[in-house]
């Protein structure tokens, strides 16, 4: 997201804020940023530090173009500073080390801005630093901490910052944002039901086996429809070999989930709800297959064989005995 219109669809309260704060000229000392995994704190994050060094803005929107923008987008701004844990926190010389920095004049301008993602994750003698820090800021000086937790932070730190608050992105939000950074629609949809993480959801849709998973799903259900007998040996030579690990093959089997769930869609008369978009002939195709206490005993399986996987059942035990249960 690289302006406020598209940040302000999936985070408008929060965006509203920061935009009036910039066309003050109010910006905090110090932020938390405080939101479920997904919901796009590093993204607003970048977003806030573009609009606070870009020269050329227009109101609260930066440019995107000039040195300040790109380098923000690089990773290279000398004067944001984005700190991550060290291995499983974010430790007192990581502190130590931002303090010493900050005492010396910005290299572009007077501002500083430094992130922290995971801030919760600092350690007892780092949060002890970081409020000293919070304690004496720079004029010019503002702090941004990422957190999906604010209260595992030191209510002294909490107290010294202004919380915000981020909300969980809608399917249909995050549908529409995915399908924005180029996506399919047909992908995007699929990809909302799978996860609420933008960075996952990119990853995953850049994965071949996700395309082939999409496929064997329809393979599947073809088979078990047109060729009963021949299911269990598409498990085995298809179906298996693609899901590699138990976080494939438990998108895997959501994605199966959702075709059966598009199946009592459209027996609800709610065809604006099916997922699977691009393949509404095949799945009236199967309404003539599957009766709707069918489906939704699949559907029940297809959870009950989630839950085996959760508790490491062996993979191909979870699919011979739901293909089993799914050719009565």
């Amino acid at each position: 997201m690289s302006n406020w219109t598209e940040m302000s669809a999936v985070q408008p309260v929060v965006s509203k804020m920061l935009i009036n704060s910039l066309k003050r000229d109010r910006i905090s000392h110090a932020y938390i940023f405080q939101g479920a995994r997904g919901t796009g704190k590093a993204e607003l994050s970048r977003l806030y530090a573009k609009s606070i060094f870009c020269k050329n803005r227009t109101g609260a929107e930066p440019c995107n173009d000039c040195k300040d923008c790109r380098r923000i987008d690089s990773g290279n701004h000398p004067d944001l500073h984005w700190i991550i844990p060290d291995g499983a926190s974010i430790k007192n010389e990581q502190i130590l080390k931002l303090q010493k920095e900050f005492s010396y004049t910005g290299m572009e301008s007077e501002r500083k801005v430094y992130v922290m993602e995971n801030a919760d994750k600092m350690t007892a003698n780092a949060s002890n630093r970081l409020l000293k820090f919070l304690e004496e800021p720079g004029a010019y000086t503002t702090a941004i901490l990422l957190t999906e937790n604010s209260q595992a932070l030191l209510q002294t730190i909490q107290s010294r910052c202004q919380i915000l608050a981020l909300q969980p992105l809608q399917e249909g939000q995050f549908a529409e944002l995915l399908n924005s950074e180029g996506i399919s629609q047909s992908s995007a949809r699929l990809l909302s039901q799978l996860t609420n993480n933008y960075e996952e959801a990119m990853e995953i849709s850049g994965q071949e086996w996700f395309a082939k998973a999409r496929k064997l799903v329809v393979q599947l259900v073809e088979v078990l429809e047109t060729r009963p007998n021949e299911a269990l040996l598409f498990v085995h030579s298809q179906w298996m070999p693609v899901m590699k690990d138990r976080e494939m093959q438990q998108l895997a089997l959501h994605l199966l989930l959702l075709w059966f769930k598009d199946i009592i869609y459209l027996y609800a008369d709610r065809p604006d709800s099916v997922i699977y978009i691009q393949e509404k002939d095949r799945l009236e195709n199967s309404l003539r297959h599957w009766t709707r206490q069918r489906a939704t005993d699949c559907l029940q399986s297809i959870m009950e064989a989630k839950r085996q996987l959760d508790q490491n059942v062996h993979p191909a035990l979870v699919m011979e005995k739901l293909t089993l249960q799914m050719q009565r």
